[in-house]
């Protein structure tokens, strides 16, 4: 007689939820986007980016700068707590960010997580991968 691939049910405490709020980097809303050759996004929230991630911009019509929607960049510099230059060019043809009160908010997303990337040339054998500002899971 074989033994059964799982035993029972599994606990609620060995199978924690995914919340968003267990990942670094974490998706943050936007309060300001200062345009120019690169793109200045200001945040309601400090940032846990870090430079050479890649990031998308989420940006409802209402909130203007709809060029910018679905764009990607890397993170340049990030020159306060809850700012982050991108390397997008919105310095033509990009309308004015303005404040909504829609209830979608504009939104920074980091892209990515731990498992990306290239491997190295040796296979298993040696260092992992890891790709700075990529998903860590900090859940309890």
């Amino acid at each position: 007689m074989s033994t059964p691939a799982i035993r029972g049910p599994v606990p609620p405490y060995s199978n924690v939820n995914i919340n968003a709020q267990f990942y670094q980097p974490s998706a943050l809303v936007i309060s300001n986007i200062s345009l120019g050759v690169t793109t200045t996004i200001t945040t309601t929230e400090n940032n846990d980016y870090v430079i050479g991630q890649l990031v998308r911009l989420i940006i409802p019509p209402t909130f203007g700068s709809r060029q910018l929607n679905d764009k990607q960049g890397y993170v340049l510099s990030i020159p306060a707590d809850n700012q982050v230059v991108v390397s997008i060019d919105s310095s033509r043809n990009v309308d004015q960010f303005v404040s909504s009160s829609a209830t979608t908010k504009p939104q920074i997303l980091p892209i990515g997580d731990i498992n990306n990337g290239t491997t190295n040339v040796s296979g298993r054998l040696s260092t992992g991968t890891f790709i700075p500002g990529s998903f860590v899971d900090i859940s309890p």
